[in-house]
């Protein structure tokens, strides 16, 4: 799944390539994906866009330059396409599309975008695997996208101080890895970097959130913006084919179940749930304790 540092290397990759530059045609493949209906999508057609930028894991393409209501019934000059990726979703620039017209229900292609200028380039947007849970949004103000109005701070923004992140946790009755994952909490962690989060805290995954002591607290927060801001540096300029074996290779712990781990060489360990899984170094973290692999683990005692 992108989390943050990958689709903040996407709005950095995608704002290059765009911002300026005119949508000739929009290309809606892939019903289930699209969660607005007004404007359609086709609102999108003769529009600039003038930037793109996150919200969490959500990229926010804002395009104008012309009446975007003209036949939609809308006065405003300004739309908003808001993409999450969700677990397998992806975008690929292209400097040539084809030429015809793409078919819909042929593989993962959910949204294809070709610019005006230069003639055949655009980007496509696909989703992998048989769930479905990419979201596509035009919308005239990205509020109005239910996952962004209730995302919580971004971790990368200066507002997102120690005290700011204590006064989080003193809300917080639950584990600390559930806290790090909930968008309404903390924007743009996912599964993969609050297992590396947590490493680099040295910190169980189980710990209570509510119960860090200051030192903790004040190690957890500088483990948040360390590791997002290095996977940030790591793919900052690459292209977009290469940031997801970029972000396999940079993780430490997380999907690596059985190596050693690279800070003190114990056995990197998993604790499997009914979707997902995390990783974790019982050494650095649990203080040499197995946590049990079963759903709602606790330490074994």
């Amino acid at each position: 799944m992108p989390e943050l540092p990958e689709v903040e290397s996407l709005t950095g990759f995608l704002a290059e390539h765009l911002v300026g530059r005119s949508v000739a045609r929009v290309y809606p493949l892939a019903v289930h994906a699209l969660k607005t209906y007004d404007p359609p999508p086709g609102a999108l057609e003769g529009l600039v866009f003038e930037s793109v930028t996150r919200h969490g894991k959500f990229l926010d393409f804002t395009a104008g330059g012309r009446d975007a209501g003209a036949g939609a019934g809308s006065g405003t000059s300004e739309l908003h396409l808001v993409i999450h990726l969700a677990r397998a979703g992806w975008i690929r620039w292209n400097e040539a599309l084809p030429a015809a017209p793409p078919r819909p229900g042929k593989g993962p292609l959910a949204l294809r975008v070709r610019l005006a200028e230069p003639e055949g380039a655009g980007f496509d947007v696909t989703e992998a695997g048989t769930q479905k849970r990419l979201a596509v949004h035009l919308v005239r103000d990205p509020q109005q996208v239910p996952g962004i109005a209730r995302l919580g701070p971004d971790p990368l923004a200066d507002s997102f101080t120690l005290a700011a992140f204590t006064e989080l946790l003193h809300r917080e009755r639950r584990q600390i890895k559930g806290m790090l994952r909930d968008q309404g909490v903390i924007a743009g962690i996912g599964n993969a970097y609050s297992d590396e989060i947590l490493h680099a805290a040295r910190m169980s995954p189980f710990k209570p959130a509510a119960n860090l002591s200051e030192e903790e607290t004040a190690r957890l927060h500088a483990a948040i913006g360390s590791t997002l801001r290095e996977a940030v540096e790591r793919s900052r300029g690459l292209p977009l084919r290469d940031l997801k074996a970029e972000k396999k290779s940079g993780l430490r712990v997380h999907g690596r179940t059985g190596e050693p781990c690279p800070v003190c060489g114990d056995t990197i360990r998993e604790v499997s749930f009914s979707d997902s899984s995390l990783q974790y170094c019982p050494t650095c973290q649990t203080n040499g304790k197995p946590l049990a692999d079963r759903r709602l683990s606790r330490l074994l005692k």
